[in-house]
């Protein structure tokens, strides 16, 4: 095999190496995500035996809350952001837990 061969095959070798590593993970990640969506419908459960309500909209500014309801994403994190002063990661996680909260994500 000539040199350039040889390193054209290594490259694939690595490639697919890579990929198989990559599924591998996300496989795990799913996995672990299904695990966890099954723990939140038990403690939802729990909650609405012990007669606990859980409103995730609570302590937020009206205007972030009307732009999730309504589904405007990017608009309800901005309002965030002006309402409190964070940063762009900060208020776009929030948010998204926020949906997450309430099943919207």
């Amino acid at each position: 095999m000539t040199e350039p061969t040889a390193l054209v095959s290594a490259l694939i070798l690595c490639t697919v190496a890579l990929i198989g590593l990559v599924l591998s993970r996300l496989m795990g990640i799913e996995r672990r995500i299904a695990k966890l969506s099954s723990v939140d419908a038990k403690l939802d459960l729990l909650l609405k035996h012990a007669g606990v309500e859980y409103d995730p909209y609570e302590n937020l500014p009206p205007g972030v809350v009307d732009a999730m309801q309504r589904g405007k994403k990017i608009e309800a994190i901005k309002l965030y952001r002006e309402a409190t002063g964070t940063g762009l990661k900060e208020a776009k996680d929030f948010i998204e837990a926020v949906q997450r909260g309430a099943g919207n994500a």
